[in-house]
């Protein structure tokens, strides 16, 4: 089994710019498709919750592109779990570029930070990260690397 959680994606004339590559945003609107996705597909419970009280603040969002994409590449976009904190949690995507052979390149590199909080809209305050979502995301953490001796 994997350890990341994969969104599949045609891009598509809307996502590109006059030069015919993927517009930079869009990046950004696939790291929230994937984790939207993530949810409803493991952590249904949660996405219940979110049409109630609980609501999860992006923090923080950065993309690194490597080489370009354009209209009709498919990807792989590859959601992993970085560090999970109390009331916080951090994510990871691969953006792969997949071929007609199975041959795969990375296209670009993001993060997320996400915040759990509850309230209304005007005294939102920090809560735990929901449980249903922890056990979900056991399965898409990362082993840990080996720390070299040298």
């Amino acid at each position: 089994m994997a350890d990341y959680f994969e969104y599949r994606h045609v891009v598509g004339f809307e996502e590109t710019n006059l030069v015919g590559n993927v517009y930079y945003v869009n990046y950004l609107s696939w790291q929230g498709r994937c984790r939207e996705l993530f949810l409803r597909a493991h952590a249904p419970e949660v996405l219940a919750d979110v049409l109630g009280d609980l609501k999860l603040f992006t923090l923080k969002v950065d993309c690194e592109f490597f080489a370009e994409i354009g209209v009709f590449d498919e990807l792989s976009v590859r959601m992993r779990l970085a560090e999970l904190r109390q009331t916080q949690l951090e994510f990871t995507f691969d953006y792969i570029r997949l071929d007609a052979e199975g041959a795969e390149r990375l296209v670009a590199r993001g993060r997320q930070r996400v915040a759990f909080m509850r309230g209304p809209n005007t005294a939102t305050v920090p809560t735990p990260v929901p449980e249903p979502l922890v056990r979900a995301l056991e399965a898409y953490t990362p082993p840990p690397r080996l720390r070299s001796s040298v």
